[in-house]
């Protein structure tokens, strides 16, 4: 498996170029901005961009969406729920942080809890963790699990914007994240990687948090 970070755009970003060597297929998860530069390190790496994943709409992880597909011709996937944050999401970046970004396109599909897809030759499935946006998605996959802005090394999504909620955020990671294996290493929006069992230790907004049943 091929797996690029890139720390992107006014607020570091990190976007994520994943792929199969063998076979070429590869897969763009949250570009935020300077979409020369992701084009630039797929050619580097020889992959064929299948599909450009935004695990949420706001600005800093869509901001390179519509020049990527053009670039590509990659379809472009969200979550069905994060359609009104993505209809406002340049304008929302312009009011609450003076910065222009592209308008992004429309969602070639929608994604819902349960799909699963292959991304980069690799299986993942598509959990919804609002909390941090309502639509906000994760991608859990074998031993790592891309999950945007929900959890940090040492800290949560902010839940100041609009359609943000404390409570649900810690419902999302409860369910979805502390219920993963220690082990599973969480590539997230900003900061560098972590793992499950680290967070459950170490995080002081999930220390005491128990995994939700059932899940």
């Amino acid at each position: 498996m091929i797996l690029e970070t890139l720390q992107l755009g006014p607020v570091g970003t990190n976007a994520y170029i994943i792929g199969d060597q063998a076979s070429g297929a590869g897969a763009v998860i949250d570009p935020g901005d300077d979409a020369r530069r992701v084009l630039a390190e797929v050619r580097r790496l020889g992959l064929r961009v299948e599909a450009v994943v935004a695990t949420h709409a706001h600005f800093d992880h869509i901001g390179a969406v519509r020049p990527l597909v053009e670039g590509t011709g990659a379809p472009f996937l969200l979550h069905e729920a994060e359609l009104p944050a993505l209809e406002v999401a340049a304008e929302r970046a312009l009011v609450f942080f003076g910065i222009t970004v592209p308008r992004p396109p429309s969602p070639d599909r929608l994604l819902r809890e349960g799909d699963v897809l292959t991304l980069g030759g690799q299986v993942f499935r598509v959990v919804h963790t609002p909390g941090h946006s309502p639509g906000h998605l994760c991608l859990l996959g074998d031993g790592l699990a891309f999950v945007g802005d929900v959890v940090f090394q040492g800290s949560i999504g902010r839940t100041d914007m609009p359609g943000g909620d404390y409570d649900t955020l810690l419902q999302s990671i409860a369910r979805h994240i502390l219920t993963l294996p220690d082990e599973t290493v969480l590539y997230n929006g900003h900061g560098p990687a972590t793992t499950v069992g680290r967070e459950r230790r170490t995080n002081p907004f999930l220390v005491g948090l128990a995994p939700a049943p059932g899940s």
